[in-house]
């Protein structure tokens, strides 16, 4: 099916009214639970650390980064359900409240990603498709596959990736979330217009991690602070790739939902790295993006009900199929 779906071909009206209604407890229980997590993380680092040896410290430290990459990541998709008016029924607290306790947090900016996200949506697998950089180049081999992988778990990409937040906050180039690179003119700039504009843009992300750090500083761990750090530049890059290649890799180039995008199974151990806030029914997300995460699995289980939708694979099913070419 290559032509857009229309949502009333699959939904009554009443089913529509009632699967996208938006609820303030549900979206708040959303951001508590992620804090809550990040915050007993660093708890446990640090009422465990004098009590452990060496190898123990090293193996608390990794543990720590996954579950805080995991859920950086959850921040992250939670800035996406609010950019689609999903996450909250009360303005303020989708665009606001949502903005500064979880995309600043993780060096972004719900505005302008609601922008580019908008874009995404509207031409999703097509040439004019913004986050078609993300997923290019698959099917590719295991091997090529492994060394992104690396280079995720190395921080070369969340070096690179910093880099270009910092060009694109000094507005040398323009805001994406994409691999894409538009530089923008410089004409006519002075020097002291690339700080101002830094302010400007990452000031939000400055003010909100000096919150964090003082609150660690505050408990009398502030070192730990590093690890959200080491975090945002390791595992969560590699969090990220194996999200948006599960979401539309390997993918028909249609204008439909059904064919364009890919829901995937997810286990407990997806859920916490790979797949929050039911990121992973995004096949049902795209067919009606007003849907708020809570219902998500119960649009796909109409649809699998329905006939419209086949069983997901899982995420190591879609790892597998997208690096099944032979060098």
């Amino acid at each position: 099916m290559n032509t857009r779906v229309a949502i009333s071909d699959l939904f009554s009206r009443e089913e529509i009214t009632e699967l996208t209604a938006k609820s303030d407890l549900h979206g708040g229980w959303a951001v508590f639970s992620t804090w809550a997590v990040i915050g007993g993380t660093f708890a446990a680092v640090a009422s465990s650390w004098q009590y452990l040896p060496a190898w123990g410290k090293l193996l608390m430290c990794i543990a720590a980064l996954v579950i805080l990459a995991g859920r950086q990541l959850a921040l992250a998709i939670i800035m996406h359900d609010a950019s689609h008016q999903s996450l909250f029924k009360t303005k303020w607290l989708n665009d606001t409240f949502t903005d500064w306790l979880c995309a600043r947090p993780i060096w972004n900016d719900l505005h302008k990603y609601r922008a580019h996200h908008m874009r995404h949506h509207s031409k999703t697998s097509t040439v004019d498709d913004p986050d078609l950089s993300l997923v290019a180049g698959f099917p590719t081999s295991k091997k090529s596959l492994m060394r992104k992988f690396m280079r995720d778990l190395t921080g070369v990409t969340g070096f690179k990736f910093a880099v270009g937040r910092v060009l694109m906050d000094i507005e040398k180039m323009e805001w994406t979330v994409s691999n894409d690179r538009r530089w923008i003119s410089q004409e006519g700039k002075h020097w002291t217009d690339y700080p101002k504009a830094f302010l400007k843009n990452s000031g939000g992300a400055i003010a909100t991690n000096a919150a964090l750090f003082s609150a660690l500083w505050a408990a009398g761990h502030p070192k730990l602070y590093a690890l959200w750090v080491v975090a945002y530049l390791t595992p969560f890059p590699l969090f990220l790739r194996v999200r948006s290649m599960a979401e539309h890799a390997g993918m028909e180039t249609s204008h439909s939902a059904l064919t364009n995008t890919r829901t995937t199974k997810a286990g407990f151990l997806a859920r916490a790295l790979v797949a929050p806030i039911n990121v992973n029914y995004h096949k049902e997300h795209h067919l009606m993006a007003a849907v708020p995460y809570f219902k998500l699995p119960k649009v796909h289980q109409m649809l699998r009900e329905r006939g419209h939708v086949a069983e997901p694979p899982s995420y190591w099913q879609v790892l597998n199929q997208l690096s099944s070419q032979t060098d």
